[in-house]
């Protein structure tokens, strides 16, 4: 793969791969199927390419074919990697006689390819970095800012293009062995490890400033008032908001994510301790 460049005629231009890209993170998320889920989304951002590598009708029907098959993953960072590998693969079968073309290997790269890489995308976009986005916009939206709303929004569309279209090309310019080196850089994984350690503090710090918990309960002792909330904030200030978003997190260890079974539980549990009036 290292000669490829030297021995592979160029056949997709800069603003084939621009094309390519703008396709597949417009209609990534916006066809999905039981059946093929991003596959339509990914034959469609490859059909300018295919039709620029396939000249004969019967070639580009099978080229077709191929793209129109079952395909999931993350549509950043697995989308982009895969999308430029997989234009770098067909151009080099392109080039090749038909009797010589091995269509399996573009099959094999996208198939194996989709699970890693959805799962290191999931973990950096939606883990870490949209949290991080909504943690900054919280503030505003509770002031009653517009801001609050499209900030995340905008900054996380813009930053996703931005990389996206470069895991495409930069994967397009190593071929099959982008993902690989992608996979095994200790740089990447310093930079997976950084980014779930900065998000498990954002979420300490959301947690901390907006769930909010204060215990109503107060008695008297020798005609001196005592408050719960007075006494566990001298214990360790925000000790209920943490035991709270701990025993959901063990919840959620343990039952998986029900997310809305656990919800249920939430509002229950705070109607009957309000009702009592302990919170």
């Amino acid at each position: 793969m290292e000669a490829r460049a030297a021995n592979i005629e160029k056949k997709i231009a800069s603003k084939d791969l621009k094309r390519a890209w703008w396709r597949w993170w417009t209609f990534a998320e916006a066809s999905h199927s039981f059946e093929r889920l991003m596959g339509l989304a990914f034959c469609y951002a490859m059909i300018p390419t295919l039709q620029k590598l396939y000249t004969t009708k019967e070639s580009l029907q099978e080229a077709l074919k191929r793209h129109l098959q079952f395909f999931n993953t993350q549509a950043i960072w697995g989308g982009g990697f895969i999308l430029g590998a997989t234009i770098a693969l067909e151009e080099e079968n392109a080039n090749l006689p038909p009797e010589e073309r091995s269509y399996e290997v573009v099959t094999t790269t996208k198939v194996g390819l989709m699970g890693p890489l959805a799962g290191i995308g999931d973990s950096l976009d939606w883990g870490t970095i949209r949290p991080m986005l909504l943690a900054l916009a919280i503030p505003w939206a509770e002031q009653g800012s517009w801001v609050g709303g499209a900030m995340p929004i905008t900054i996380f569309m813009i930053i996703s293009i931005i990389y996206g279209q470069y895991f495409m090309r930069k994967s397009y310019s190593l071929g099959r062995g982008a993902a690989v080196m992608f996979l095994q850089s200790k740089t990447i994984s310093n930079i997976i490890e950084g980014a779930s350690v900065l998000g498990m503090i954002m979420m300490g710090i959301m947690a901390a400033s907006y769930v909010n918990i204060v215990p109503a309960l107060k008695w008297s002792i020798n005609g001196k008032e005592w408050a719960l909330s007075t006494i566990l904030n001298n214990i360790l200030p925000g000790l209920l908001p943490f035991a709270t978003v701990a025993l959901i997190y063990l919840y959620f260890d343990k039952k998986g994510l029900k997310i809305t079974k656990c919800l249920m539980y939430v509002i229950v549990i705070s109607f009957i301790l309000g009702l009592i009036g302990i919170i």
